[in-house]
């Protein structure tokens, strides 16, 4: 997978935002969290760039943090805390 053409087409929705910051258990304005997805795609390999049926699944050991994208839309869907 391409990670320019995800990080060129990324998009989010306005519950997203809540989410994120639900399950990182932050309190992130809009563009920290837009700054920080931005940073862990940049920073993530791309043999670590998974897609599976209709998601891409980016896993960032050094974030520890794994994010979920519609390979669709290109819309960030979740991201979670990883071990």
């Amino acid at each position: 997978m391409n990670k320019q053409l995800i990080i060129n087409k990324l998009c989010y929705t306005p519950l997203v935002y809540q989410r994120i910051n639900k399950k990182l258990a932050t309190n992130y304005t809009t563009n920290e969290i837009e700054n920080l997805i931005f940073s862990i795609i940049t920073n993530t390999n791309e043999n670590e760039i998974i897609k599976s049926g209709k998601n891409y699944y980016l896993i960032n050991p050094e974030y520890k943090i794994r994010i979920t994208i519609n390979s669709t839309t290109f819309r960030v869907i979740t991201v979670d805390k990883i071990k």
